[in-house]
């Protein structure tokens, strides 16, 4: 008797665990045919001109330098292994110091200066020539298409508000990963921008959200857009793109040219190190400022995140008079401690006299006066 109602109940019991794990996988999968954080896929009108890209082959776009997103077995497990346990002090102690602006402070500037203030990671604002840019304006709290996937950002808000953002004239996207391109952000932003500048299909996720077509500009390397008095220039990266299963590579990635009357800036999305920064640099460079990724690598993937070290020599790459790295201080997405990026690209700048900027999270660069944030504020803070 006991071992039929052993066998029953170890039957029951897997019964059980199968309908579980298929509930779990049917879930996920309307999860990711539904939600509208995955974004749109691109026409078939659309599709049919990115193959005319040079760098669009077999259906997926490439980078210029061979670039492999494969692990064999062992790198792999190496990798899963690392994630479980963990790597200390991967955040702060405490959450990470903002300085506030003002909606007053935006509106109220004199059209003459050129200021950047950074939200943490790669999201900027810039103001130029009396217009109001944003940078991949990723503002929401975790960089994934649902908060259970992720991890909090390490500040507790930003330095302003989306609702209290004065008109942004244009938003400028490096590519479509949740870091960079955030949904609910979006929903925010989208009715008080007046147009958006992206690499080839990321345009299609926006449209996906309410952006009006007409307000979106795909661009392709090599390829520039007149806006006002400035010029929008897309320039290659060494990285990739997708937000969800099976659509790996099929959205451009890329940096930016900012070119004004009188500052040239530049931005790198993100990137492994290659020799695209110094055939940028000669063809566009000398340039003003220059935002460089620095944070989420390791020696595993370095092919499309460059080290700290990287960082700085792709700045003297692109002929920056002045850089500041990016794409720190916010999120745990690698496997190095919060201040590794930035303790680890300030002395390789020093190594290689180039001058740096290190703003805390609101605190503004005017590019036109001589001094520029470069405290290190992140040494009195666990």
């Amino acid at each position: 008797m006991f071992l039929k109602y052993l066998k029953l109940f170890l039957k029951m019991s897997t019964l059980f665990i199968v309908g579980l794990i298929g509930l779990i996988i049917l879930i996920g999968f309307l999860f990711i045919q539904f939600s509208p954080q995955f974004g749109g896929k691109p026409s078939k009108e659309q599709v049919a001109l990115y193959q005319q890209s040079p760098q669009y082959k077999d259906g997926l776009f490439v980078n210029e330098t061979p670039t492999t997103m494969d692990m064999n077995f062992s790198t792999f497990m190496s990798v899963m292994k690392d994630y479980i346990v963990g790597v200390p002090h991967n955040t702060p102690k405490h959450p990470l110091p903002v300085l506030s602006i003002d909606s007053l402070e935006i509106v109220n500037r004199p059209d003459s200066i050129t200021r950047l203030t950074w939200f943490g990671h790669s999201a900027f604002l810039l103001e130029i020539q009396g217009m109001n840019l944003l940078i991949d304006p990723m503002f929401g709290a975790t960089p994934s298409p649902h908060p259970w996937l992720g991890r909090n950002r390490f500040t507790d808000g930003l330095p302003i508000e989306i609702k209290k953002l004065p008109k942004i004239d244009a938003v400028i996207f490096s590519h479509d990963h949740y870091d960079h391109l955030d949904y609910e952000s979006i929903l925010q932003l989208k009715d008080k921008v007046g147009q958006f500048y992206t690499p080839l299909g990321v345009g299609a996720h926006l449209a996906a959200w309410g952006v009006p077509v007409e307000y979106i500009h795909e661009l392709n390397w090599w390829e520039e857009i007149q806006y006002e008095d400035l010029i929008f220039k897309c320039v290659p990266a060494r990285h990739f793109s997708g937000r969800g299963f099976g659509d790996r590579f099929t959205t451009l990635w890329c940096s930016w040219v900012i070119q004004g009357p009188k500052q040239n800036i530049y931005f790198s999305g993100d990137s492994g190190y290659g020799p695209h920064f110094k055939t940028i640099g000669e063809k566009y460079g000398p340039f003003d400022f220059a935002m460089m990724e620095c944070g989420q690598y390791d020696k595993r993937w370095d092919n499309i995140h460059m080290m700290p070290e990287e960082t700085a020599q792709a700045a003297v790459d692109v002929n920056a008079k002045l850089f500041m790295p990016i794409h720190w201080g916010a999120f745990v997405l690698a496997l190095h401690t919060w201040k590794d990026p930035i303790e680890r690209v300030t002395k390789k700048a020093l190594d290689l006299g180039i001058p740096i900027a290190t703003p805390r999270i609101g605190e503004p660069i005017v590019l036109e006066l001589a001094e520029k944030p470069n405290s290190r504020w992140w040494e009195a803070i666990e």
